[in-house]
C-alpha cells in the first residue's frame, strides 16, 4: 500500500499510526476502515502516475519545441534570413505528407476599462435603431459580452463585433457604433503570448489531417 504521508510522523513509529483526515484531524489507523484505506492507496497510486505522465509530457513538449525551433533556425540560416525570436506559426510535414508537427504562437489578450464604454455606446445604438432596440442585435451583443466559467469575457466574440457594419435609418455608417468599435480596439491589452505544439496524422479513411490527442479526457 502507498503510505499516507502522515505515517512518517513520530506517531507512525507507534503500533497504531495516525492518518490526517480531510479536516486536518489525526485518526488512528485502527479506526480507519479497510475500504477507506484501499481508496486512499488507489487514489495516491493513480494520481502519482498522473503526475509522472504530466512531467513526461512537459519534458516532451519542451524537447519537441527545441527541436522544431532548431530546424527553423537552420532553414533561416540557409537563406540568410534573420530569425528574430519564436514569432509566428510554423508547420513541418513528413515527406509523404501523412504527418505534421505544428507550432503556433498566440497572444493572450484582455480588455481595459474602455470595454465598458464600448458596451454603453452599443446599448445606446440598439435603443436608437428601433423602439425597444433590435432584438437580434441585442442578443448578439449580450452573447459577446457574456463571461465564461473563469469570469472572463470571450475575446474572440467581442473582437468579432468589429466586423459588423451598422448603419443609421438613413443608410449611413452609424458614428456611435463606429465609436464603440474604436473603444473596443483601444481596450485591447496584450498580456503576453503562449506557444502551442500540435501533432497531426492523416486519417486513411477520410484523408483529413486529425490531431493526435494528448488530452487524457479526450481519449
Amino acid at each position: 500500500m502507498t503510505e499516507n504521508p502522515e505515517q512518517t510522523r513520530p506517531e507512525a513509529l507507534a503500533a497504531d499510526p495516525m492518518w490526517m483526515d480531510s479536516e486536518g484531524r489525526y485518526v488512528p489507523l485502527s479506526r480507519i476502515s479497510e475500504a477507506d484505506q484501499m481508496k486512499d492507496e488507489l487514489v495516491r497510486r493513480l494520481t502519482g502516475g498522473a503526475k509522472s505522465m504530466r512531467s513526461a509530457l512537459a519534458a516532451f513538449k519542451e524537447s519537441s519545441l527545441s527541436e522544431v525551433m532548431a530546424a527553423k533556425d537552420l532553414i533561416f540560416e540557409k537563406y540568410g534570413a534573420r530569425v528574430g525570436g519564436p514569432q509566428g506559426n510554423v508547420t513541418f510535414r513528413s515527406f509523404d505528407g501523412s504527418l505534421e508537427v505544428e507550432v503556433a504562437v498566440s497572444k493572450r489578450i484582455s480588455f481595459g476599462p474602455e470595454l465598458q464604454a464600448a458596451k454603453a455606446l452599443i446599448d445606446e445604438c440598439i435603443e436608437d435603431w428601433a423602439e425597444g432596440g433590435n432584438a437580434n442585435i441585442r442578443a448578439l451583443v449580450e452573447h459577446a459580452f457574456q463571461v465564461n466559467k473563469q469570469g472572463r469575457i470571450d475575446t474572440g466574440r467581442v473582437l468579432g463585433l468589429r466586423k459588423l457594419e451598422m448603419k443609421t435609418a438613413e443608410g449611413k455608417p452609424d458614428p456611435k457604433w463606429d465609436k464603440a468599435m474604436t473603444a473596443i480596439s483601444d481596450a485591447i491589452r496584450v498580456d503576453g503570448s503562449a506557444t502551442y505544439i500540435r501533432f497531426y496524422e492523416r486519417e486513411e479513411r477520410t484523408g483529413r489531417m486529425e490531431q493526435i490527442v494528448l488530452n487524457i479526457a479526450s481519449l
